[in-house]
């Protein structure tokens, strides 16, 4: 966390005379000494905007130009710790009514093919952020339906897309794949001189990792917490959760464990029997943990996993097992036998109504405070369904920052973004705070 003192000496010259007209305001109002503003410019924000771009000097991030974003666990620390700097520094530009478009044109394509909300509008906000033209590749309506390749669709989406944001989370074993044949397609395309440039790929869900979700989780706990290095030590609890739904994917929970292990955070992964995650992102966890100072386990129990918590994550997901057999069932073209595995897994969600975050889960926490995340939208017991993952007066009361903790996404996307497809982020940021382009202008 930066702590910016309320007096400063020196000032460059004015910006968003708007901001300072309602300082202005502000301060007439309340009769309060306001040297926040002066001339225009927000002093504040200069000095922790500044004291951001010169945290990226200590890292090493060049790894990330030109780069894809599948798994936060193909990434070092430092380009993790480096995403959340730029994500902060892009949100500090644009809440001072800074411009922070990179691109004078271009494309960014997205192609969703589950269900979203906050990631397709966050996808469709970063690109927007940096000046990219969203363009949503609507499978319906585009030739796939008539057989053709991933290989020319991936080409003929791609002239003038500088970024490919992709979901595909729904079948085990097929999302990453498909992530993977789409991109390898354009390496192909870009060697043979089809396309000019070669987009950068943002993992918008697979059937293994979310990780513009957990990122986002991530950086809102640095806030909580008043910065990364504060989560060391801190327990975090990614539980399962009664949902009378079946089918939700694992990338969420898998996602969680493989970042905060990251970061030397105590993770502890509760499930009833049988609801498994992917045993290699287990592996992966055991190792961060190893590796940062951590620890990572895995309990039978919500209880346990709540107990001393400082953070809790209480989700629904899908048996690994069975979301193996779905996949091979939809292959197989074989709609009775993926009929009677949904009747089944609904059963078997339906012997653990008690794995929910109530307010007496919650009172076993860290001085029953304990932070609440869910990516959203959550089965809320009484609003929207009967019984699910959270008590309606336990979400209502984490209303506020549930919310504040989606809206990390559009700026953690933007910041994958901005560090693939620039060399020099230092100077870009720099140059952006330093160009007097006021977003908006009236």
């Amino acid at each position: 966390a930066v702590v910016i003192s309320h007096a400063s000496s020196t000032v460059a010259g004015p910006r968003h005379s708007a901001l300072h007209v309602l300082a202005t305001r502000a301060c007439r109002s309340t009769s309060t000494h306001c040297d926040r503003f002066i001339y225009g410019k927000d002093i504040y924000m200069d000095a922790k905007f500044t004291e951001l771009v010169e945290q990226l000097n200590g890292l090493d991030f060049k790894g990330m130009y030109g780069s894809d974003f599948l798994h936060t666990w193909d990434k070092t620390t430092d380009e993790l710790k480096a995403l959340y700097i730029v994500a902060d520094a892009l949100r500090e530009l644009r809440e001072n009514n800074v411009s922070s478009k990179i691109f004078d044109s271009g494309l960014a394509v997205s192609l969703f093919r589950d269900n979203s909300t906050r990631t397709r509008f966050s996808f469709s906000k970063a690109a927007n952020l940096l000046g990219l033209e969203l363009q949503d590749l609507d499978e319906k309506k585009s030739q796939i339906a008539h057989g053709e390749t991933v290989r020319e669709t991936a080409n003929m989406v791609s002239f003038m897309a500088d970024v490919i944001g992709i979901r595909d989370d729904m079948f085990i074993g097929e999302g990453h794949k498909y992530q993977k044949t789409f991109m390898d397609a354009l390496d192909e395309g870009y060697r043979d001189g089809i396309l000019e440039q070669r987009p950068t790929l943002v993992n918008l869900q697979c059937d293994v990792d979310h990780p513009t979700q957990c990122m986002a989780d991530m950086l809102h706990m640095i806030h909580q917490f008043g910065g990364v290095e504060n989560l060391k030590g801190k327990k975090i609890a990614m539980t399962w959760a009664y949902s009378p739904s079946y089918g939700k994917p694992l990338s969420v929970p898998q996602g969680v464990i493989g970042l905060m292990t990251r970061f030397g955070m105590d993770v502890v992964l509760a499930h009833p029997e049988g609801y498994d995650v992917m045993p290699e992102v287990e592996e992966i966890a055991k190792k961060n943990a190893a590796a940062t100072g951590g620890s990572y386990k895995k309990v039978a129990t919500m209880e346990e996993a709540f107990d001393g918590a400082d953070i809790v994550y209480p989700k629904s997901w899908a048996p690994f097992a069975a979301m193996e057999q779905r996949t091979k069932l939809y292959a197989a073209g074989d709609q009775a036998g993926i009929d009677a595995l949904e009747q089944q897994l609904l059963a078997q969600n339906a012997q653990f109504k008690n794995w929910t975050c109530s307010e007496e889960m919650m009172k076993r926490t860290k001085d029953g405070k304990a932070l609440y995340l869910h990516c959203l939208p959550a089965d809320i017991t009484g609003v929207s369904c009967k019984e699910g993952e959270v008590d309606a007066s336990v979400f209502d009361r984490y209303l506020v920052p549930l919310y504040k903790e989606a809206s990390f996404k559009p700026y953690i996307i933007a910041a994958m973004i901005l560090m693939s497809q620039v060399k020099d982020p230092v100077s870009c940021l720099r140059a952006l705070d330093g160009a007097n382009d006021s977003r908006k202008r009236f």
